[in-house]
């Protein structure tokens, strides 16, 4: 029998995140997979991964997204740059993952994450969004990355 009390490894105090679930707008299936699949994998929660402006307005509207990764180009009329105006008005960050970023994108984005990109560029990239949305010193901007902080 043991009667003495279990010693634990002492563990190091977890950052406070402010990013954790995360919205995904993406019309291109693979780029939605390995988007969805990179983000599990970082250990985000996805809220939904949709590929329009009235799926997305619908995730949003119902809360509980932290960040909203919006491709600029999407199918039917209105796309990520409406999204993206949308999350907006509820005080909802966006980053952009798109070819070409839009000329308005300063005022409705936190940044652009510029296509091709990899996976762990699009990890690090949400991690200095987190860093900016909690006050945080900005991290090293990864490959591709274009903040609108400046």
């Amino acid at each position: 029998m043991f009667f003495g009390l279990l010693k634990q490894e002492p563990t190091a105090p977890r950052r406070r995140s402010s990013v954790r679930t995360v919205l995904i707008v993406e019309d291109e299936p693979l780029v939605a997979f390995d988007n969805e699949h990179a983000l599990e994998q970082a250990g985000y929660r996805i809220a939904a991964t949709v590929n329009d402006y009235d799926h997305a307005v619908r995730v949003i509207d119902e809360g509980g997204v932290d960040l909203v990764i919006a491709d600029v180009g999407l199918h039917g009329e209105r796309n990520g740059i409406d999204v993206a105006r949308h999350a907006a008005l509820r005080a909802l960050p966006v980053l952009f993952v798109t070819g070409r970023c839009p000329v308005d994108a300063r005022s409705i984005a936190m940044g652009c994450l510029a296509k091709p990109y990899a996976p762990r560029d699009l990890i690090a990239s949400i991690a200095v969004i987190d860093a900016l949305l909690r006050g945080a010193r900005r991290p090293k901007l990864p490959p591709g990355l274009s903040l609108f902080d400046d």
